[in-house]
This record gives C-alpha cells, sequence and structure tokens, in this order.
C-alpha cells in the first residue's frame, strides 16, 4: 500500500507551522546504526540511543518528519495496549505480562519527562476518561478499575457514575466512565519534531525524502539501497509502521493498514469548550469503533472516528464526520469544521504489538491505532537490543503475531468481514 507525497498533508497539527525540513541523502553514507522511518517508533528509537551516547545513527524518512500516523494521530497518551492484557499475560504468563504493564506506567511518565529534559513543548494536558457509551457495559468499566488495582498494582483509576459524569463531560451519551490522571494528550507532531530537533542538535543524521526500498546482509552489517545511494550500518531498525510494504514482507503480512478520519473544528470560546469537558481530559468510547476526542491548545474540538479496512478514505471526511461529533456534542452542529484528514494506522491480527529482532535487524509495529505510549516503550527495548540488554525485546518477541490469513488482495476484505460481528455487537 506505500504511499507517499513530498509534503504533510493539510491536517490541523500541520498547517500553519514552518516545520524544519532535513535534506535528502544522495551519496553513500555508513552509520553505526540505520533506522528507517521518521515516526514515534523510529525518533524515540534515536533518542534513546542518543541519550545513551551512541550518536552514529541515521535516521531517513520516505516523506517528511512524522509525515504518516505519527504526525496525524489524536495525541491521546493512554495507558494500556490495544490488545488490552488478556492476549498478553496468555502468551507470556502473568510476571511478564505484568512487566508490560509497567511499561505503561513509565512510559505514561516519560512522555512528560522527556520534553522537560530536551527543551521542547508538546502542549500535554493531563486526564483521559474512557466511556461507555452502552448501559451493558458499564460493568466492565467497574471491572477494569477492580482488575488493574488488584492484578497490575495500578491504583490511578477512578470509576465515575452516570451522575457524576456532567462534572467531566457534558454529553447524554454516555452511561458512565473511568477516569485516568495519568493518561493524557499532547501535539504529536510537536512531539516529533521535537525529538527530531534534539537528534539533529547532538549529532544524528536525519534525511528526509529518502525512501528504502530494500536490504541484505553483507559481512557483519547490512546495506540498504534507497532510490539515491547505499547506506551501510552494523545495526539496522525497520520503525515503518503501516508502510512497511515490500520492504520486509514477512513481516508486512502481520500488518494490516487500516484507514482512520479526524477533524478539528474552527475556534472555540473558552466557555463553550469548558462547558463541554470541564477538566479538559482526553476521552474515548468502549465501543469496537471508537469515537475519540480532546481539546486542543487553541480551543478547537479535535473529533476522531470511524475507520475502514480496506484503505481508502471518505470522499468527504468533513461530511463522514460531522454526524459522529453531533451525536455526541449536539450542542456543537453550528461549529464550523475547519480541519478534516485521514492517515493509517498499522494493525496486527491479535491487536498485540508486534517487537523483535532478528541477528542486527530490530523492528516495532503493530500498535493497532494505540500508539503514542506504546512506541515509547517499544523503543526503549530495541535501544536496549542494540546496547547489548535483550531482556525487554525477548519479552516482546515472545508475543505471538500471526500472519493476516490471505493474500494482500484477500487479507483486507476478509478481515473487514470478521469485523462486522463486533459492529453489530455495539449496536445492540
Amino acid at each position: 500500500m506505500f504511499a507517499s507525497s513530498t509534503q504533510h498533508i493539510d491536517s490541523y497539527y500541520a498547517h500553519g507551522e514552518n516545520w524544519p525540513e532535513f535534506p535528502s541523502l544522495q551519496d553513500a553514507h555508513d552509520c553505526d546504526v540505520l533506522i528507517i522511518g521518521a515516526g514515534f517508533s523510529g525518533l524515540h528509537t534515536a533518542l534513546k540511543l542518543a541519550e545513551a551516547g551512541v550518536t552514529n545513527v541515521a535516521v531517513i524518512e520516505a516523506s517528511r518528519i512524522g509525515w504518516a500516523a505519527s504526525g496525524r494521530n489524536g495525541g491521546q497518551a493512554i495507558l494500556g495496549w490495544s490488545s488490552d492484557m488478556g492476549p498478553l499475560e496468555h502468551d507470556l504468563g502473568y510476571g511478564d505480562a505484568l512487566a508490560l504493564w509497567q511499561d505503561m506506567e513509565w512510559a505514561a511518565q516519560e512522555i512528560q519527562d522527556l520534553p522537560k529534559r530536551h527543551g521542547f513543548d508538546i502542549d500535554y494536558r493531563s486526564g483521559h476518561l474512557w466511556c461507555s457509551v452502552q448501559a451493558k457495559k458499564v460493568a466492565g468499566l467497574q471491572h477494569w478499575v477492580d482488575e488493574a488495582r488488584s492484578k497490575w498494582h495500578y491504583e490511578g483509576l477512578q470509576f465515575i457514575p452516570k451522575a457524576e459524569l456532567p462534572h467531566w463531560i457534558s454529553s447524554e451519551r454516555y452511561q458512565a466512565a473511568v477516569l485516568d490522571q495519568n493518561g493524557g494528550h499532547l501535539h504529536p507532531l510537536k512531539l516529533c519534531y521535537g525529538m527530531a530537533n534534539t537528534l539533529h542538535s547532538k549529532g544524528v543524521r536525519l534525511f528526509e525524502q529518502t525512501r528504502a526500498l530494500r536490504y541484505q546482509a553483507q559481512g557483519d552489517g547490512m546495506v540498504v539501497e534507497t532510490a539515491q545511494c547505499r547506506i551501510s550500518c552494523r545495526q539496522l531498525v525497520l520503525a515503518c509502521n503501516a508502510y512497511i510494504d515490500q520492504l520486509a514482507p514477512r513481516l508486512n503480512k502481520k500488518i494490516l493498514p487500516v484507514g482512520c478520519f479526524q477533524v478539528a473544528t474552527e475556534v472555540l470560546s473558552e466557555e463553550r469548550l469548558q462547558a463541554a469537558l470541564p477538566h479538559n481530559s482526553c476521552v474515548t468510547d468502549n465501543q469496537f469503533i471508537l469515537d475519540y476526542f480532546r481539546r486542543s491548545a487553541d480551543n478547537r474540538l479535535l473529533f476522531g472516528g470511524g475507520c475502514t479496512y480496506m484503505g481508502g478514505m471518505p470522499k468527504d471526511i468533513n461530511a463522514f464526520m460531522r454526524p459522529l461529533l453531533t451525536r455526541v456534542f449536539p450542542q456543537f452542529a453550528d461549529v464550523k469544521i475547519e480541519f478534516a484528514w485521514g492517515g493509517h494506522l498499522d494493525c496486527s491480527v491479535r491487536r498485540t504489538p508486534d517487537v523483535g529482532m532478528d541477528g542486527n535487524v530490530y523492528w516495532l509495529h503493530g500498535y493497532s491505532g494505540h500508539g503514542v505510549l506504546p512506541t515509547l516503550a517499544a523503543a526503549r527495548a530495541v535501544a536496549e537490543a542494540i546496547l547489548g540488554q535483550t531482556e525487554r525485546i525477548q519479552r516482546y518477541q515472545n508475543i505471538h503475531n500471526p500472519a493476516f490469513w490471505g493474500n494482500e488482495t484477500l487479507a483486507a476484505p476478509i478481515e473487514a468481514l470478521s469485523k462486522m460481528y463486533f459492529r453489530l455487537r455495539d449496536r445492540f
């Protein structure tokens, strides 16, 4: 499905900002570590290496820094994995699953500490509200609060019954919620460029408009071919997520690109937004195809929802998204939508992260729509493995991540059909 352009799409995040540009790589290059992909996964990995003193690192990107999902997502830093904890405990046992949950607690704090440590701003605000649309799912919220405390030793959750919801969100759609003050929300493209500028200042080389076409082993290292040149490296990191494509066919079979959509309203008054979201928490629901939304730092409502397993985008994202927005906030029916955009996330079969190594080749993807904090945790595991500490990455590699059934033509429609059950279940 590989497709890219030379510039960012006209999203709310990219619009109106003078994001720095980095050169393309035209001549042969040699480095200790080459990272393919300049999104969250690649940049976090490079930064962890740089913080450990490894700076003979190059990051190449087919388009612009944060061009794909990392620069377009909902910006919600939510603790946990897309699969929830059940599949992880099934594969790893309780002890290693607990370690993965603790990775999330670490990442939730690190996403706040990292920008402060390096002197840049990401518009971080604390608070995540997980809401139930259906009364029959309210018990599941309370169950998660109890399980998090008793099983995963996490005390950060607070159950909010329907009677108290107006203090947190002005919407009749929801029946109850769970508040996690350790979650939060941020500006994803500011995070990408904050890391990129930090890496540049530390001597890490970043190259845009440099698409990797293929790679192969050579001696005790790897050689990567781009459209312009060849790059030699000792260690290779594949941080391409939904755009791994034919660069690594075996990994590509485990990933399905899923299209997602989002809009940003016009700037609203503080009074209107304060009435809708009094505590400025980000919000998700527990439907299979969920809505997710939050306030921006400049007082817009950012609202995402819907998806397609067939890879395409609605012809009119604005028209597609407005009914979803107004069923949550009918009071915003008069509000103008100024930005509408979409992108692709990297979905795995079981919604579990696919992180691993094979010799001196490493990969990290499969976050399945839940990547702001998991990318940070996975990047730490990869960086540590490059430095010779493999305990974390071996834990991830023990997670079972099968290939999607069918070939490239059939995988998407088969997956779409298999998800119809879950969509129907959410309606009744």
